[in-house]
């Protein structure tokens, strides 16, 4: 047989390479793997010139893998997660198959806590770790499997498995007037205290474009309290500070239990609000797909 190490290329050259490939930036490459950005750059020179060809094309405004390079960061991801892999199945010895699932704070928290207890007790045999974030996918640093978050989030080049709809409507605390007056209308929800949720870039529903759904037409911006995070907003609410437009997914536990309203009749139904990926390094394993056929079960209102 042939010695591999006649044709690999430096392989302390392979692990700054996936990293900054899949980042597109040799900065936050630097930041994962606690190097500089200086060690980075010089590593990928190291590789392009034992393989003779350009990998990356720098810009002014930072680096953009060439065709080159994208076949060689597809071919080294997947023989990376191959043995990262296998390594984990051998330190695992007779552990439970693991699966990290990445998931927005909000839906973590009100929507998918409350049900994990029944995936549990339907695949006992799979380790089932959840990771948290309210920032959008193309952010998140640490390893996963699956991830769910609001669609039209950033998400990078993971494989988008499915959506689901969601319905959005305004909530309140019943203390608030709003709810003592309820229903009223959207005419009359333009002028009360308003709870904003800004996201940057801008890819959640605001105020804005509701009232537009509702055949509306407000002139931003609208007056209330900005928030850079649903759940904060949504904690807003619950205090009795606003009115904040809540997602039923989030929302609907704490109608049912009381701590929140809904001071007007209109709603919207977005049919594609949740996306659910695989990371695109993820092995077809069995605990994946049994986790991504729960959720969307979960998801289509068809289990709990």
């Amino acid at each position: 047989m042939y010695p591999l190490n006649r044709s690999l290329p430096p392989l302390a050259t392979l692990l700054p390479f996936e990293a900054a490939a899949r980042w597109e930036s040799f900065t936050r490459a630097a930041e994962e793997l606690g190097l500089t950005q200086a060690a980075i750059s010089r590593q990928i020179r190291l590789l392009e010139q034992d393989l003779g060809t350009t990998l990356f094309e720098r810009r002014n405004r930072g680096v953009f893998l060439t065709p080159a390079g994208r076949e060689l960061a597809d071919a080294v991801s997947r023989g990376m997660s191959r043995i990262a892999q296998r390594a984990d199945d051998l330190r695992g010895g007779e552990r439970a198959p693991r699966v990290i699932l990445f998931c927005q704070l909000c839906e973590a928290f009100y929507w998918l806590m409350p049900r994990l207890a029944g995936f549990n007790q339907r695949h006992p045999d799979i380790d089932l770790k959840l990771v948290t974030s309210t920032r959008p996918l193309t952010e998140q640093r640490d390893p996963f499997d699956i991830a769910l978050q609001t669609h039209g989030r950033p998400h990078g080049n993971h494989t988008l498995a499915f959506t689901a709809a969601d319905t959005i409507y305004p909530v309140c605390s019943p203390d608030h007037s709003a709810a003592r007056s309820a229903p009223i209308s959207v005419d009359a929800l333009a002028g009360a205290d308003l709870l904003h949720h800004r996201a940057e870039p801008p890819d959640w529903m605001e105020w804005s474009a509701w009232f537009a759904a509702m055949g509306r037409k407000v002139s931003p911006p609208l007056p209330g309290k900005v928030f850079d995070s649903y759940p904060l907003m949504l904690q807003a609410a619950l205090a009795g500070h606003g009115i904040a437009l809540g997602w039923q997914r989030t929302t609907e536990r704490l109608i049912d239990a009381g701590e929140l309203v809904r001071p007007v009749e209109e709603f919207l139904v977005q049919p594609e609000a949740i996306a659910v990926y695989t990371h695109r390094e993820t092995i077809d394993r069995h605990a994946c797909r049994t986790l991504l056929d729960w959720l969307k079960e979960a998801l289509d209102g068809t289990s709990c």
